[in-house]
This record gives C-alpha cells, structure tokens and sequence, in this order.
C-alpha cells in the first residue's frame, strides 16, 4: 500500500500534467499581474508548512496554490491567519 503524500506541492507530487498546465498560464502573466520569483517561491514555502494545504490545493478556497501565489493582487485566503499578503 503506498501513501499519497498530503502535505505536498503539485511541483512534488504526481500532478505533472495540471502542474504543467499551471506553469503554462503562469508564463503567460504579464509583469503588471506576476509577483517577482523570490516572492513566489517564499509563498509556497509558507503554505507548504500550512495546515490547509492538501496536495497542491488550498483548502480554504480550493485553489491550486502554485497557481494563486502567482499573482501579485492575491493574498493567503486564511483570513484568522494570513500567511502571505499581497505584493507591493
């Protein structure tokens, strides 16, 4: 019996193909919309050590977190304990 890891990011777990399909419409941000890199990078840690994170998704709003910590005008939905807020 294998265990499916619950804690994880889709970059790290089988979802290759809604992964690849994430990146493809992150790509296609402009920069008015995209957060810098280092930015992003630094939400996903966050919502990686987050207890609402469940395989790639955000269950309090049910987004896929890769994809919503892409955007500058997006914040950590958790409104008791906001892990990010938006870019400046």
């Amino acid at each position: 019996m294998s265990r499916e890891c619950k804690k994880c990011l889709l970059l790290e777990s089988a979802e290759g193909d809604i992964l690849k399909d994430i990146q493809e419409k992150i790509t296609k941000l402009s920069p008015q919309e995209k957060c810098e890199q280092a930015e992003y990078e630094k939400r996903l840690e966050l919502c990686k050590a987050c207890d609402n994170l469940v395989s790639g998704v955000c269950m309090k709003c049910g987004c896929y977190v890769e994809f919503r910590a892409a955007f500058k005008n997006q914040k950590c939905p958790d409104v008791k304990d906001r892990k990010w807020k938006k870019c400046q």
